[in-house]
């Protein structure tokens, strides 16, 4: 999803408008997730951009999309852009982890 939200419509609120488009972002991110794997892939992760434009579009993680509309809200900014795309997530164990014993004896 790759989008640029406009913020001034003349008969919605602000605020109706920001909670429909964290809808539908948590609409998109859900109907990506719930599509099936490929093999050798873990989980479906997700690189995410937010910016006033395109060009200005910096790089976020998943769970601050909301805090990032949310602060761009309190900024009055008439539009934001928006990306969030799918890409493989394969699970990478540590060190730490494999020398843990997980009480087997």
């Amino acid at each position: 999803m790759k989008k640029t939200f406009i913020l001034n419509h003349p008969k919605i609120a602000p605020a109706r408008q920001i909670d429909s488009i964290k809808s539908e972002i948590r609409k998109y991110i859900k109907r990506e997730r719930n599509k099936v794997l490929p093999k050798g892939v873990d989980y479906w992760d997700f690189d995410c951009k937010y910016g006033a434009t395109e060009q200005e579009a910096q790089v976020i993680h998943l769970s601050e999309i909301n805090k990032s509309i949310d602060s761009g809200d309190l900024s009055k900014d008439a539009s934001f852009y928006i990306e969030v795309l799918v890409k493989d997530g394969i699970r990478v164990i540590s060190e730490e982890d494999e020398d843990l014993d997980y009480g087997e004896e």
